[in-house]
């Protein structure tokens, strides 16, 4: 380190008045490796920052305005696909059933499940009309499990709204009437809220403050109702029926593994707003209570996020690794600029305590966020290279090879 340090304090000399640089010299090169990875570390915080400001909690009741459409009478058809749900489906369904200010219908789509899942639905069922079981045995081809199921729910959907949310969620008792007033307030087609957790380790906490932290600029894109945004996430995915019609709904998401995300992009393109939320303990899921976890899940995601591209992916991981290195480096080689690289990733632990603060987290979790990234890089390489290697996604037991998902996603 002391031999680099020299190196970049020496990387230019000077001649009479006028500075020279050294291009041969490898000092110069670390100090412009350092002075970049520090600007663009830097350039992601106050970008987070800056977007921070338009990804907020939902709204509660009292802060929001009444009006006629969002009365006793609206109607909202809930759809729930469940494939092996039986440790929570049970708590889902009454969840949706407690819903305040809202009527609803819940349609359960079992999946293909081989455990207790359609025993303990029906038995419900049986003691509410307003829940539904519909049965999927076999898979139809050209479909994800998940998609053909949404669409079956869908279909049978009687709702003016469609609440798509996943089957291990549990909703807040107003969460929906909140949903719907926002929609009329700010005349919006679609409501959409990220999933809250409870974590089980710090590890994992840091994960997710990163992960919203990193959805800055897509709720900001939506609330800020910019041309090209969009926002879909499916533990709470509330669109008006017709406006999900209307776009194609899962119709045109036969082969797609962020369906989520991607109806937003539909809803988006048929001309239709969006509003994005925090969703904290409004939407409570089982999701990712580990990092070990979140790896995991993560591995049939991040790949398919980015298009199943190769190239992007790899040449996105070489950029990443640079500047990780680079900032890990930097503070040891006691110059300026290697420096500053290390205090400027350290500064990704400011806009995850944002988010810590609106979730009710304690504060002094998101120090642990800047130290999350290179899990977070580890992540998307190994989603790209697992699904590379065996030729495709393998999802609940089903695999869809990698052509068919590329031919048949939403791009």
């Amino acid at each position: 380190m002391p031999a680099v340090a020299a190196a970049v304090k020496t990387a230019g000399h000077t001649t009479g008045k006028t500075a020279v640089l050294n291009f041969a010299d490898p000092g110069l090169w670390a100090s412009l490796l350092f002075g970049s990875t520090a600007a663009a570390f830097l350039a992601a915080t106050l970008s987070a920052l800056f977007h921070l400001q338009w990804a907020r909690r939902l709204p509660p009741l009292a802060a929001l305005p009444a009006a006629a459409e969002t009365g006793e009478g609206v109607w909202c058809s809930v759809v729930v696909a469940a494939r092996d749900e039986d440790a929570r489906i049970e708590e889902t369904v009454r969840h949706v059933l407690a819903q305040m200010g809202v009527r609803v219908e819940m349609i359960v789509v079992d999946d293909r499940s081989t455990d207790r899942t359609g025993d303990i639905v029906r038995r419900l069922a049986a003691a509410d009309a307003r829940v539904r079981i519909e049965r999927v045995e076999a898979l139809p081809d050209g479909w994800l499990g998940k998609c053909h199921a949404c669409h079956v729910g869908a279909g049978r959907a009687a709702g003016e709204w469609i609440l798509f949310t996943d089957a291990d969620c549990w909703l807040k008792p107003d969460v929906v009437a909140r949903a719907l007033r926002v929609a009329a307030r700010d005349a919006a087609d679609h409501v959409t809220l990220t999933p809250g957790v409870a974590p089980e380790t710090l590890g994992a906490r840091a994960w997710h403050l990163a992960f919203l932290a990193s959805l800055a600029n897509w709720f900001s894109g939506v609330n800020r109702d910019r041309p090209k945004a969009y926002l879909g996430v499916g533990a709470f995915n509330l669109v008006r029926a017709a406006a999900y019609r209307e776009c194609g709904g899962y119709e045109a998401l036969r082969l797609t593994v962020v369906d989520d995300m991607k109806l937003g992009r539909l809803l988006r393109r048929a001309g239709f707003r969006t509003r994005g939320f925090i969703g904290g303990d409004d939407v409570e899921c089982h999701w990712g209570t580990t990092l070990r976890g979140m790896v995991k899940i993560m591995e049939k995601n991040y790949f398919a996020a980015i298009g199943f591209r190769l190239g992007v992916a790899l040449a996105g991981g070489v950029v990443a690794t640079v500047l990780l290195a680079a900032a890990a480096i930097g503070p040891f080689t006691g110059t300026a600029t290697g420096a500053a690289a290390g205090l400027a990733a350290l500064s990704m632990a400011i806009p995850a305590g944002v988010v810590a603060r609106r979730l009710g987290w304690p504060v002094w979790t998101a120090a642990a966020t800047p130290f999350i990234y290179p899990v977070l890089l580890y992540a998307v390489m190994n989603s790209t290279w697992v699904t590379v290697r065996q030729g495709g996604v393998r999802w609940r037991d089903t695999f869809y090879p990698l052509e068919s998902l590329r031919k048949g996603g939403v791009p």
